[in-house]
């Protein structure tokens, strides 16, 4: 069937070529950074033609072909000077706000990613995934009946985990027949920079996954590429089913700007390229059909390259961010106060005491009864109810639509989460140990906390992340199972962590968690300490002291729970001053406040412990002002040594130490697990924080004067 109106195709492939070449002079100017072309690849135009702002699409580094003729769909679209715009990092680019070079725009439906290898793959999935559960719920749909999701990638790329992850799960989920309307485009031109994919590998291993319809099409034909990707998005379309497109393409000029190709290429190998350079072969088939002439493609080039350095010259002389406030604005989206304020109230007296597992539990079940848009899944979160049954019952509440079973594959289950919620649900992913995160945390750093970054809070994907946790299991698993390690989260910018220890604490957390994901629209990690899961005695067997009643409403954002521990007998000494402030969370908390009961019955003083509860960010100003009334502060961490949150509350008490004078008289001491894995058995305990070294670190704070920060 011959191509609805081809010379509009042509263009946008010459338009796409043309910023490759304005890209490579701004650079040269000192007026761009980004010089990852699409030479060679603009083929990938039909799809641009093919699919439209109603069917999202996550798109590889050299498909600006497919932005352009996208952005025919959309009167008024400028989109050569958007591409521009992001070329030079203007804070004028509509995208980003100056913040990198991305392909993407709402109005296209295009969501931004940056130099993807695969890391893409899984949300895309999970966008799909989201079209058609978003049906099968009943809620409003937000794409046509026969939306498909568009993701392109390189060749190179398809041997990455990510991709292997996300292409075996679409496959899983069919094998299921599960409607997921995916395609996926293996732009293949045979290189990773300069490692060269063996020859027939792309073909032979996208013929290996089972239920997925492989397409084909060479890249110089542009008949035959439109031809073999119409095809393809009718089968997703209409049969709900995922698919691969593998587009044969080649690969102009070097990787990026830096890179000379002819160092590792051969003369041949280059003039081969060049012979199958689909914009010079699509104008000859053109001109051979009588679409147009040769001295019209000449003037169709020199109007195309025109236009590309018009739109170049304005951008070079555009805004740029110029402050960090600027920069940082789009790490976050802005915080409603009464979500920051909180609404924590305490429960009736007449209401049960609940362990951590059960307050985690009945707080699922209430956002599932109040929110239609939840969904809760991970590996065995089911009928199961999760390792420790802390899901238990959910699904026979709320259905296998909503709470459901993963594949076992953590990036999988992070990246349709991050699908899911940019579809509008609220999904609540669950990591079965902190240590599996490590296998998928890419999806958090990379994806994640990117979108709003990248899209300058245009584009969001909120959700929250609930991960089983930290050490002290008697012995049981080894380091999968006791990770006791936060860094990593720490250092994701724009992310929440916290984690919640009693019963009551599940009830406000996750609560503020959810209100944090919808209103605020962040991504919410939740850590629960295992070991706690099912504790209810705090001080002696059957004491109940640690079982606690959920009240109503949220906790603050970023703020501690303080404990005040006084001494069972009478104090003897004054007790408007406690004589000791712990800082600590977790399991840690349970610890401190043990040690702190005997401490004040033995000394006769008041003790603080705080429960600092968020760990991202830290409730900072509620520990200084603990430590400032009492004159010592002892910080309990239960990560390991670098891993943890001790160092940055030392950090901040060095800082307010220099304009605050009580804060000088302040003495510091910290305590944590040792910088080691967790071993099997009872030798876990050698390396964990135990109670002893908190008594210790406790008493030689308590027996000493005030002084300032040594510790």
């Amino acid at each position: 069937m011959p191509i609805p109106s081809p010379l509009a195709l042509l263009e946008s492939m010459l338009l796409a070529r043309a910023l490759d070449q304005v890209a490579l002079e701004l650079r040269a100017a000192g007026h761009g950074h980004y010089t990852i072309g699409s030479s060679g690849h603009e083929s990938n135009v039909v799809l641009g033609r093919l699919t439209g702002p109603g069917d999202p699409a996550l798109l590889h580094y050299r498909s600006a072909a497919v932005q352009i003729e996208r952005a025919r769909q959309v009167p008024g679209h400028d989109v050569v000077r958007h591409i521009a715009l992001s070329l030079c990092a203007s804070a004028e680019d509509p995208m980003s706000g100056g913040r990198h070079k991305v392909f993407g725009h709402p109005a296209l439906g295009i969501q931004p990613s940056t130099s993807t290898i695969a890391s893409h793959l899984p949300r895309a999935l999970g966008i799909a995934f989201a079209i058609e559960r978003r049906r099968k719920l009943g809620l409003p749909p937000l794409y046509a009946a026969d939306a498909i999701v568009v993701a392109t990638m390189g060749d190179a790329s398809l041997n990455h985990s990510t991709a292997q992850g996300a292409l075996n799960a679409a496959s899983w989920m069919a094998h299921q027949r599960l409607p997921v309307p995916l395609l996926v485009v293996v732009e293949d031109n045979g290189l990773g920079i300069s490692t060269r994919t063996p020859e027939g590998w792309v073909a032979a291993r996208l013929a290996a996954m089972p239920h997925l319809q492989v397409f084909t099409a060479d890249g110089s034909d542009l008949f035959g590429t439109y031809d073999a990707a119409e095809a393809a998005v009718t089968h997703v379309r209409t049969r709900r089913r995922p698919a691969l497109l593998h587009l044969r393409t080649v690969r102009l000029r070097g990787h990026a700007g830096s890179d000379v190709d002819s160092v590792y290429r051969s003369p041949t190998e280059i003039a081969d390229a060049a012979a199958r350079d689909p914009v010079a072969c699509a104008g000859r088939q053109l001109v051979q059909a009588g679409v147009l002439d040769d001295a019209e493609l000449r003037t169709l080039e020199e109007r195309c390259l025109a236009q590309a350095r018009e739109a170049a010259a304005a951008a070079a002389t555009s805004s740029r961010l110029t402050s960090r406030a600027q920069i940082m604005a789009a790490v976050t989206h802005p915080m409603p106060a009464e979500v920051a304020a909180g609404s924590e109230r305490p429960a009736a007296t007449s209401a049960a005491s609940l362990t951590l597992a059960q307050g985690i539990n009945a707080t699922l079940a209430e956002a599932l009864a109040q929110r239609p848009e939840v969904l809760i899944f991970g590996q065995d979160v089911a009928k199961k109810g999760g390792v420790y049954g802390v899901t238990k019952g959910l699904l026979d509440k709320a259905g296998p639509a909503r709470v459901f079973n993963a594949l076992l594959d953590e990036q999988t289950i992070l990246g349709m989460g991050l699908g899911t919620a940019s579809t509008g649900l609220m999904p609540i992913p669950e990591i079965q140990y902190l240590a599996y995160l490590h296998n998928a945390e890419d999806q958090l750093r990379g994806e994640a906390a990117t979108l709003p970054y990248f899209s300058n809070l245009q584009m969001a994907n909120p959700m929250v992340v609930r991960v089983a946790g930290f050490g002290y299991q008697k012995g049981f698993g080894g380091h999968f199972h006791n990770d006791n390690g936060i860094a990593v989260l720490r250092d994701i910018p724009g992310i929440a962590v916290c984690t919640p220890a009693r019963g009551d604490d599940a009830a406000a957390l996750l609560r503020a968690a959810l209100d944090l994901a919808w209103r605020a629209k962040r991504v919410v990690v939740v850590i629960e300490p295992i070991a706690l899961y099912h504790s209810r005695d705090l001080h002696r067997d059957g004491d109940g002291a640690w079982a606690a009643a959920p009240g109503e409403g949220t906790a603050a954002f970023g703020r501690a729970r303080r404990y005040l521990v006084a001494p069972h007998g009478p104090p003897r000494s004054d007790p408007a001053a406690p004589a000791l402030a712990i800082a600590s969370y977790a399991n840690g908390l349970w610890m401190s406040l043990r040690v702190a009961q005997r401490l004040a019955d033995e000394v006769g003083v008041e003790i603080c412990v705080l429960d600092m509860r968020w760990l991202m960010p830290l409730p900072l100003d509620d520990v200084l002002d603990a430590a400032r009334h009492c004159g010592r502060l002892l910080v309990v961490d239960e990560c390991r040594r670098s891993a943890g949150v001790h160092e940055a509350i030392a950090s901040a008490l060095l800082e307010a130490q220099q304009d605050d004078e009580a804060l000088r008289r302040v003495r510091y001491k910290s305590c944590s697990s040792a910088d080691c894995f967790v071993p099997l058995g009872d030798a876990a305990n050698l390396v964990l924080l135990s109670e002893a070294e908190i008594e210790v670190a406790a008493r030689a704070l308590l027996d000493g004067p005030s002084s300032s920060l040594r510790g």
